[in-house]
């Protein structure tokens, strides 16, 4: 009786923030009050195993508040397609998602399992730069690309039987992609019933780009910076930085809503956090969200002396906290900020994700080069995406996670500012690999699984983040008998 109420204010509630966003501006004087009583729900009645420990639930419910305050404010300054989906598409499904529900349901009692929130999908793999230490860079030139019915195939698949309205696109650069007359803005528009988040150099994107994304109004944009001027063109080449301010203002006159993704690397890990930074991306460029990733040594050029150290990282979760926390943007760290979505989302597992590649490989994550099935070998043998759920590789992550910390109870549940699978807990993933015999998606991939040298180094630097971050961890985060925080 207690769950049934709860759960009908819980509705209530995101009903009124979605009423708020029609009400121009009114939102940032009736939001303050609902946060408080979300905060009731979500901090202060849920549940330590579902949801995890209460300084992870407080965690929880301000990335979640953030990324409401992010939409009503796309939504203020949106075109009116933009408004029309960011009312009746993203606010409606990411607050209430009545219609994942029951189709969740349905592919539970059929399959089992709880299917993925959403996927990233890569149609193409060429890129009109060569950035250093690109992932996508890692493969030979005459790339393969997807075809505009293998794309609308998987996204019909993830809606219909996932019930996952949620699609992200990478590359390659995606605005280079095409199939005929069919590009990302036409995918777009043809399926309005799902909303994009696509990861772009921004390069491409002129007045008339811009003024097409407005018209659709189901994409936003994550442009790539590395800091400001000097670093975006040391490492994406001269004259990138103020092609990407252009792209900002074609965006912002157009009404589209927009972001940054940003790599974290040894030199410029603390900028990226920086106030300098964060002020003049979100206030005066009109940022509404950043993406952190941290240097992965799996692509190009190899070199694991570029992750962020283990004591840089320690100093990022911290400030990372604090723009979450208490200057309240939606800003995600995948590494630092494993405890807004309880650990690895990789694997397919519930409410995460996988990854479909150019040619058509389907990984456990867009940072773990293994694959078992090819979408096009599934399409032929009049298999579904679906069946590669059930790999002996997705299976062993998600394994993995039940047994590391997702749904584990507070007191047993592993450190999630730790909580990549092939990052910070490399033999896990290193032994996976072999024991299922995945399929390497490039050349480097396969001499780091072979390499006592990577594999040492990958191993030392866990055991250094280990030893800085699980004290973090136990102080704000384990909850046991007698201490609950």
């Amino acid at each position: 009786m207690i769950q049934m109420k709860e759960k009908k204010l819980s509705n209530f509630l995101a009903k009124q923030v979605a009423n708020l966003a029609s009400i121009t501006k009114a939102w940032k004087v009736a939001l303050p009050p609902l946060e408080k009583v979300a905060y009731k729900i979500y901090v202060d009645k849920g549940d330590p195993v579902k949801v995890g420990p209460r300084r992870q639930r407080e965690d929880k419910f301000y990335i979640a508040s953030n990324v409401v305050r992010a939409a009503l404010k796309a939504y203020d300054k949106g075109s009116p397609a933009v408004r029309d989906r960011m009312v009746n598409l993203f606010l409606r499904e990411f607050l209430t998602s009545t219609n994942k529900n029951e189709k969740v349901k349905q592919f539970k009692a059929e399959y089992g399992i709880i299917p993925p929130g959403f996927l990233t999908i890569s149609p193409e793999g060429k890129c009109n730069l060569r950035c250093k230490d690109c992932y996508a860079a890692s493969i030979a030139k005459g790339l393969p690309s997807l075809s505009a019915n293998t794309v609308e195939s998987v996204l019909h698949e993830k809606y219909e039987k996932w019930g996952s309205w949620f699609t992200v696109i990478s590359g390659g650069e995606p605005f280079v992609w095409h199939d005929g007359d069919v590009d990302i803005i036409e995918i777009a528009k043809r399926h309005q019933e799902q909303y994009f988040l696509v990861y772009t150099n921004g390069t491409l994107i002129d007045k008339e780009k811009a003024k097409r994304l407005a018209e659709v109004g189901n994409i936003t944009t994550a442009i790539s910076v590395e800091g400001f001027e000097k670093e975006t063109d040391e490492r994406r080449g001269k004259g990138t930085y103020k092609r990407i301010l252009a792209a900002f203002e074609n965006l912002r006159n157009a009404g589209v809503p927009f972001g940054i993704s940003v790599t974290a690397t040894p030199e410029n890990a603390e900028l990226l956090i920086s106030e300098e930074m964060i002020k003049f991306y979100f206030d005066e460029q009109g940022a509404l969200y950043e993406w952190l990733f941290q240097y992965m040594p799996i692509g190009r050029g190899v070199d694991v002396a570029r992750q962020v150290s283990p004591e840089i990282r320690t100093r990022m979760w911290t400030r990372e906290q604090e723009i979450v926390r208490k200057e309240r943007l939606f800003f995600a760290d995948f590494w630092n900020g494993g405890t807004f979505s309880s650990g690895c989302i990789a694997g397919a597992r519930a409410g995460g994700y996988l990854y479909i590649d150019w040619n058509g490989n389907i990984y456990p994550c867009v940072f773990v080069p293994f694959w078992k099935d090819n979408i096009h070998d599934l399409f032929s043998q009049e298999k579904t995406l679906t069946d590669a759920l059930f790999s002996d590789l997705f299976k062993g992550v998600r394994d993995w996670q039940l047994s590391y910390n997702y749904m584990c109870p507070p007191s047993s549940r592993g450190n999630e500012i730790r909580p990549c699978f092939i990052r910070d807990h490399h033999k896990i993933a290193h032994d996976l690999f072999i024991k299922t015999e995945s399929k390497p998606g490039y050349p480097s991939a396969a001499l780091c699984l072979r390499d006592p040298e990577y594999y040492d180094a990958m191993i030392q630097y866990d055991d250094e983040l280990a030893e800085l971050l699980d004290p973090i961890w136990e102080e704000n985060y384990r909850e046991s008998v007698g201490k609950v925080k």
